[in-house]
């Protein structure tokens, strides 16, 4: 059914400068029966509670956005012999081992690539994702695919690659070779730093979106760093920097793969880009039932969300067929005009 729904969006949605997009959500439960149920934090909630997780990957073209994957997140309690009973019971694959959320998005992200039905450029996540080297290696495993993720403030990095060598010490009688970075002056900063030591020239004001009130716009900046990993130079990126506007500036960071030569314009659109995977989180759940059920089982939970994208996904074949007038009294084709803050013709261009 995966297979004949992405032909379908593909047909539908598709473009070769398609984005794919990658976050999860929350489902708030009650019990403890529910496959993958237990205290984490819930998005939807932003806090702590007892609930379903699940990563989902979301497709956005010009001519418009839909879920396109999912994975349920099994926490790793759920792996702990306590809980065989339970996956047992919820009928959870033998196969299936721990992942994190991460390792779900980069397996998903790995399948489509594999399966070549979706067309796509981009790829955009949060900072659960931008701080994750599976996540980051299955997106430079993607040849001539653009990636802008998020990264918290404390991410450590260079400036300048610093100089390495291999250094040997002797540890209980046996010779040991490890390799350090070449000189005490070469500590890495983080990213906030980085973005505190940018003078005004490097700041761009550029709009984002339009508001109810006007112009929504941001300050950008951008600049090539190293990233560190393990105290260890690891890969070189352009660090991506936004902030508000105003006295009390707020200030968020990402990393992109993205070529020297690519223009900020780009970074500035693909930052407003991942709005399109709320909508669809946001859609779903008010107006197409997706947190409204009582499945307790590992393959009910997927049927379920399976039917969810395609009914999300029908909403707009009707739109696009019909466009905004709907025959119909109650304007049903139009899915409420699946109102969300801008249209993905407006976002692209």
């Amino acid at each position: 059914m995966r297979w004949n729904y992405h032909q379908l969006v593909a047909d539908e949605l598709g473009e070769p400068d398609g984005v794919l997009m990658f976050d999860e959500t929350g489902f708030v439960k009650k019990g403890t029966d529910s496959v993958g149920v237990a205290r984490q934090y819930c998005g939807s909630l932003g806090k702590v509670e007892n609930c379903q997780v699940g990563v989902f990957a979301g497709y956005a073209s010009r001519q418009g956005y839909a879920l396109v994957d999912k994975r349920l997140f099994l926490p790793e309690v759920w792996w702990s012999d306590a809980y065989s009973a339970r996956r047992t019971r919820c009928n959870v694959p033998e196969e299936l081992t721990f992942q994190s959320k991460p390792q779900l998005a980069a397996a998903m992200l790995q399948a489509m690539a594999h399966e070549g039905l979706l067309p796509f450029k981009y790829v955009v996540a949060d900072c659960l994702y931008g701080n994750s080297p599976d996540f980051l290696d299955a997106v430079d495993a993607c040849v001539g695919v653009t990636a802008l993720v998020a990264i918290p403030a404390a991410t450590h990095c260079w400036l300048q690659a610093p100089r390495t060598m291999d250094k040997t010490y002797r540890y209980k009688g046996v010779v040991h070779s490890k390799r350090v970075v070449v000189g005490p002056d070469h500590a890495p900063c983080t990213a906030a730093a980085v973005a505190a030591h940018l003078p005004a020239s490097r700041w761009y004001r550029r709009k984002v979106s339009e508001g109810t009130k006007g112009p929504i716009e941001y300050a950008f900046a951008r600049q090539r760093v190293t990233l560190c990993k393990e105290g260890l130079p690891e890969r070189t990126v352009w660090l991506v920097i936004k902030r508000t506007v105003g006295a009390d500036p707020v200030y968020s960071y990402s990393i992109s793969n993205a070529p020297v030569s690519t223009p900020l314009r780009t970074f500035v659109w693909l930052s407003g880009v991942r709005w399109a995977i709320e909508q669809c989180f946001e859609e779903g759940k008010t107006e197409l039932g997706m947190a409204h059920y009582e499945v307790r089982k590992y393959p009910g939970w997927h049927h379920h969300m399976l039917t969810t994208m395609l009914a999300h996904f029908f909403l707009w074949h009707l739109k696009l067929r019909l466009g905004k007038k709907s025959p119909g009294p109650h304007r049903v084709a139009a899915a409420h005009d699946l109102r969300g803050r801008l249209t993905p013709t407006e976002i692209y261009d």
